[in-house]
């Protein structure tokens, strides 16, 4: 590794340019084996896939722990979550323009459950931020293993919350996307298809591209780390600012292909599913290290887990300006039928009536049960 600033700089740009096209590559066929191996379908591919999509700081929290540089592993993991909450905002300027909003046009119940468990997981390394240095057993500490837990656990309920949700058009808001989510990946894959790029050839592309982006990583934070001591900054401020928004640009790029094919819940799903990943590397930075990571973080660390937080908050803000959707005579919803036999069976009308006048932020829970009852809110002012 040189040791002269302009050099450092200048392996510390290949490195970037080389993390964000083999990112690029990595995110491509991804999507392809995932497509056709239906990874994304059981946990333990879930698991695989979130790792491969955050290989770049998986590599850094790596070499920054073998290296005891854990300033610069804490700094990239909680700064990146900020910087890339911040790439929804670019995603809405360069993909959408004059449009209406990335988050308005994603408005969906699955991704309000994606911001919870990233908020979840991160209250949970700001507890860990609190606990002694000397709480650890055998390379774990005890926040970095419930986050691991909170995480598979989050993981594996948004999973069989996407495979159907109890509200009506599965938890999507009204006005919204009007393809079907997952249609970057399915296109991805219908390319490849014409270009006639088997599994093996994929596989292959995505082994180059993840070897390209670990050595990358690695090249980011040594030349990283010793820039910071040219510049006077400290590794926790650099990791945050500058190596976080290198390792976003994989993000960027995957996101301004999913607003192109008009796949805008996806590109926020992947945001959110990269920020909710990232404290487990707090996990493999214990391991690696062998000392507890979280109870060094610095007051800024903890500030920057807060505004990751805040951020996610306001990506998920609720489309409460829309009007309620009309209902459907001829839907009804199994939890409208359940809820009206139910009270039917128990002779609680009040009940029944009250269950078909649920409404939610443009959402329809149940419908009329009845002929009349259909007609009479219809016609009311308040069913649209």
């Amino acid at each position: 590794m040189p040791s002269s600033l302009p050099l450092l700089v200048v392996v510390f740009v290949a490195a970037a340019a080389g993390v964000w096209v083999a990112g690029i590559w990595l995110s491509r066929t991804t999507d392809v084996l995932s497509h056709r191996l239906h990874l994304g379908e059981a946990l333990a591919g879930s698991i695989l896939l979130a790792f491969t999509t955050n290989l770049p700081e998986v590599a850094i929290t790596a070499s920054a722990a073998l290296a005891h540089h854990l300033g610069i592993a804490i700094g990239n993991i909680l700064g990146g979550i900020a910087i890339q909450t911040v790439v929804l905002a670019v995603l809405d300027v360069w993909g959408l323009g004059r449009a209406d909003p990335l988050t308005y046009m994603a408005a969906s119940l699955q991704l309000v459950l994606e911001g919870a468990l990233v908020i979840a997981v991160l209250v949970v390394a700001v507890m860990g931020t609190q606990l002694s240095s000397h709480l650890y057993f055998d390379r774990l500490e005890p926040a970095a293993v419930l986050i691991v837990v909170l995480w598979a656990v989050g993981l594996w309920l948004i999973g069989r919350a996407s495979r159907g949700l109890p509200w009506q058009e599965q938890g999507d808001a009204p006005g919204g996307q009007d393809v079907p989510r997952g249609t970057r990946v399915k296109m991805t894959n219908k390319v490849a298809d014409e270009r006639g790029i088997s599994t093996i050839r994929a596989a292959l592309i995505f082994g180059a591209a993840a070897a390209v982006t670990l050595v990358g990583g690695v090249l980011l934070e040594r030349s990283g780390e010793r820039i910071a001591g040219h510049i006077g900054m400290t590794g926790v401020l650099f990791g945050a600012t500058v190596l976080a928004a290198a390792t976003s640009l994989p993000e960027l790029s995957t996101g301004l292909a999913s607003i192109r094919m008009r796949d805008y819940q996806l590109a926020v799903s992947d945001i959110f599913g990269g920020n909710a990943f990232l404290p487990v590397l707090f996990f493999v930075a214990a391991l690696l290290s062998g000392s507890a990571v979280l109870p060094a973080a610095h007051r800024t660390d903890i500030y920057l887990t807060a505004l990751g937080a805040l951020l996610t908050v306001v990506g998920l803000h609720l489309r409460a300006d829309l009007p309620a959707a009309p209902p459907d005579p001829r839907a009804r919803h199994r939890l409208g039928d359940r809820g009206c036999a139910l009270c039917a069976r128990r002779r609680r009308p009040h009940l029944r009536q009250s269950l078909t006048r649920q409404w939610y932020r443009g959402f329809v829970v149940s419908d009329a049960p009845t002929k009349q009852s259909r007609s009479a809110f219809a016609n009311s002012p308040s069913a649209w």
